[in-house]
């Protein structure tokens, strides 16, 4: 006889299974057949507790988002300095891919691949670029920063750093063996050089670029 859990603790066993599924046979493939076979329990009531496939699947991309946009959050310090605050951030993150790789291929390759869902992740990386781009532009209204910065150019190097993190991720994801903590360190060494010198005033032109442009 199955045993009786709580509502909320079934429903987490059956998220936990659709996120393995849909991470190894993709949206497309993957079967609620199979998605209650891990979860051991009745297709019929995956049905009751979650819907269709496609809610199962909205479900799915939401608690993992949620689940990263939290660590990532728990793990930045406000009164940190910036270096600290980007490096915090960056381990707790590449320390979620680490912990959660299934659910990191349903969110960056799965979502991404199908229109209907690409919002979530849309909605979710837009949160993260808002935050990057804030430590940035506080970073460099501090008074040791010197930096001809606009705003757009905050958001601008923001979307880059994220975009790397995320491909970063997901060569993370492919390679159990790789250590989360070693992941993002050689993020923080590519990023923060150049970050660090952006901070100082220091910037790159080319040799034709004119004056003031």
């Amino acid at each position: 006889m199955l045993k009786r859990l709580p509502r909320v603790v079934r429903e987490q066993q059956m998220l936990d299974a659709a996120v393995k599924v849909f991470s190894d046979r993709g949206f497309h493939a993957a079967s609620m057949d199979e998605i209650a076979e891990v979860a051991g329990i009745s297709k019929p009531m995956v049905y009751a507790y979650l819907g269709t496939k496609e809610e199962l699947f909205l479900a799915c991309l939401q608690r993992e988002a949620t689940r990263l946009m939290e660590a990532v959050a728990a793990g930045v310090r406000p009164t940190a300095r910036p270096d600290e605050q980007l490096w915090n951030g960056l381990r707790a993150f590449f320390a979620f891919v680490g912990a959660h790789r299934d659910g990191w291929r349903v969110l960056y390759r799965q979502a991404r691949s199908e229109p209907h869902f690409a919002g979530e992740l849309a909605g979710m990386r837009s949160r993260i670029v808002e935050v990057v781009a804030g430590l940035l532009e506080d970073a460099c209204s501090k008074g040791e920063a010197r930096v001809p910065a606009r705003p757009d150019d905050f958001l601008a190097m923001a979307y880059a750093y994220v975009g790397a993190a995320e491909s970063l991720a997901d060569w993370l994801a492919d390679h159990e063996e790789e250590d989360h903590e070693q992941t993002a360190t050689r993020m923080m060494n590519f990023v923060w050089v150049g970050a660090e010198a952006l901070l100082q005033g220091r910037v790159w032109r080319a040799a034709d670029a004119q004056d003031g442009a």
